[in-house]
């Protein structure tokens, strides 16, 4: 069973939100909470930034496919491990709903701050209810949880950052800049042949 990955970013896709780590020449697909994407914007962790990832593993008769769902630290992961024990929350309707930091959604629980947990995706007013009569009580080491990462190995990418800084410039958001730069580089065969203007003229002719 797998529990950590350390390795490079090959990929950052979408819908649902996941990543490609290589490791040793092998790339696995790793789902990724929808709030940990402002954690990689604020630590410019991108394609060939290094990662290091806390992994949830999991496999059934009925799923045997493997889903790995990758988390900051061990406090994300152990909340993850908490809602999944809610009737009707599996995995992959867990990953997506987490569109909040983990402290947030534990505070929510423990107040029952319903508008908070219906806000996210997937979790209606029934769903809520469940997560507060499942979890009210349990998540309070969360609450002071910042989850965010102390320590993580990032290898900077002047190419992605300088281009990222000169959409914003131009009026970009910074989440559409980094999406669109992402897919442009996905699609790149050779990290060689990218630089600052090749990258640029191609995101300016896919938004025509």
């Amino acid at each position: 069973m797998i529990s950590f990955i350390e390795g490079t970013i090959k990929k950052i896709l979408s819908n649902p939100k996941r990543l490609i780590v290589l490791v040793g020449g092998i790339g696995y697909e790793i789902l990724t909470p929808e709030f940990l994407s402002s954690y990689f914007i604020d630590n410019d962790i991108s394609i060939n930034s290094s990662i290091k990832l806390e992994i949830y593993y999991h496999v059934t008769e009925r799923q045997p496919k493997p889903l790995l769902v990758g988390f900051i630290n061990e406090s994300e992961k152990e909340f993850f491990e908490q809602l999944i024990q809610v009737e009707g929350i599996g995995p992959v309707k867990a990953a997506n709903s987490l569109i909040h930091p983990i402290n947030i959604i534990a505070n929510a629980i423990e107040t029952e701050d319903y508008d908070i947990l219906e806000q996210m995706p997937g979790i209606g007013k029934r769903a809520a209810q469940k997560i507060v009569a499942t979890l009210k009580g349990k998540v309070l080491d969360k609450i002071s949880n910042e989850s965010v990462i102390l320590e993580t190995s990032i290898s900077e990418n002047s190419v992605f950052k300088d281009a990222l800084g000169v959409l914003v410039d131009l009026g970009y958001r910074v989440s559409d800049a980094r999406t669109q730069i992402n897919e442009v580089m996905n699609s790149t065969e050779s990290d060689e042949d990218v630089n600052v203007e090749n990258l640029l003229r191609e995101v300016f002719k896919r938004a025509r």
